[in-house]
C-alpha cells in the first residue's frame, strides 16, 4: 500500500492495501478507503466516512467535515461516496445532520469539478457532472445522469431530475424537471427536453419527441399545471420517461421550474 510518509492516518481508519495515499493527507478515525482509490495530496477526511473503489481525489479536497448548518451540534453523521468518482481540486463535501437522515451520499461514476460544494444531507446519484463552483445547499437531491454547469447554485431541499441539463450561472430555487434543459439567465425557465444529451445516451427519437411535447404543454400560458398534466396523459404517447416526469411533478414539494 503506497502511503506517503507525510500522510497522517488515524489508527482507527481502514485503508485498503491497494489504495494510494499521497503526501500531506490527513485521514481521521472511522474512515474507510477502498481498493485503488487515490488521494493525490493535501486531502482532509473526517469520519465516519466510507469511500469506495477506483476513485481519484485531486489536491485540497475536504470530505466529511462538519456541516455549516447552525442546527448541527456534533451529532453522529456520515458521508458515503461510491466507486469511480473524480473529485477535483478544492471540492468540499460535508457530512449529514440529524435533521436530514445523518447522511451525505454520492453515488458512482460522477465528476465533481473544482470548487464544487456539497452541503449536508445532499444525495447525488450516479453518472452526474457538477461544473466548477457548483454550490448545493443542504438536502439537495440530484438524480442519475444530471449535468449542472459551472457557477450554478441550488437552494436547499430542491431536486434535479434524472438526465436534466442545467445551464451555467443558474440559480435554482425550485425542482428541475427530469429530461429537461433548464437555464436561468434572468428568470428560471425550461427550454424543452435535453435533446442532445438524451440522443447521446441512446434514447429513441420517439421518446425525445414525447418528452418535448410534454414540456411544450407544461409551458403553455393557457394551461395550469393540472390541465397540462391531463393533456399530457391524453395526448402524449405513453412511456416510462413521460410517467417519471408526471410523477416527479406530482411529488414536488417546492414547486418546479416550467
Amino acid at each position: 500500500m503506497p502511503i506517503h510518509p507525510t500522510a497522517i492516518i488515524d489508527p482507527a481508519a481502514r485503508i485498503h492495501p491497494e489504495a494510494d495515499i499521497g503526501p500531506f493527507c490527513v485521514i481521521g478515525a472511522e474512515v474507510e478507503v477502498g481498493a485503488r482509490t487515490r488521494l493525490m495530496a493535501n486531502l482532509f477526511i473526517e469520519g465516519p466516512a466510507w469511500i469506495g473503489e477506483d476513485n481519484i481525489f485531486y489536491p485540497y479536497t475536504t470530505v466529511g467535515v462538519a456541516s455549516q448548518d447552525l442546527k448541527y451540534h456534533g451529532e453522529r453523521a456520515e458521508t458515503r461516496i461510491g466507486h469511480r468518482n473524480k473529485i477535483r481540486e478544492f471540492v468540499t463535501i460535508h457530512r449529514g445532520t440529524e435533521g436530514g437522515g445523518a447522511l451525505t451520499r454520492i453515488g458512482d461514476d460522477n465528476l465533481l469539478m473544482a470548487y464544487a460544494h456539497i452541503a449536508h444531507d445532499a444525495n447525488i446519484g450516479s453518472h452526474c457532472i457538477l461544473g466548477n463552483a457548483v454550490t448545493l445547499a443542504g438536502h439537495v437531491t440530484i438524480e442519475d445522469h444530471a449535468i449542472v454547469e459551472a457557477f450554478s447554485g441550488v437552494h436547499q431541499f430542491c431536486r434535479i431530475g434524472k438526465h436534466a441539463f442545467v445551464g451555467g450561472y443558474s440559480v435554482l430555487t425550485q425542482d428541475v424537471l427530469p429530461y429537461s434543459m433548464t437555464v436561468t439567465p434572468r428568470e428560471s425557465k425550461v427550454y424543452g427536453a435535453n435533446k442532445v444529451g438524451l440522443k447521446r445516451r441512446g434514447f429513441a427519437q420517439e421518446t425525445i419527441d414525447a418528452l418535448q411535447k410534454s414540456f411544450r404543454l407544461l409551458g403553455s400560458d393557457s394551461l395550469n399545471t393540472t390541465q397540462a398534466l391531463e393533456q399530457i396523459q391524453s395526448e402524449v404517447p405513453p412511456g416510462p420517461e413521460v410517467e417519471e416526469l408526471i410523477e416527479f411533478i406530482r411529488s414536488a414539494k417546492r414547486g418546479f421550474i416550467k
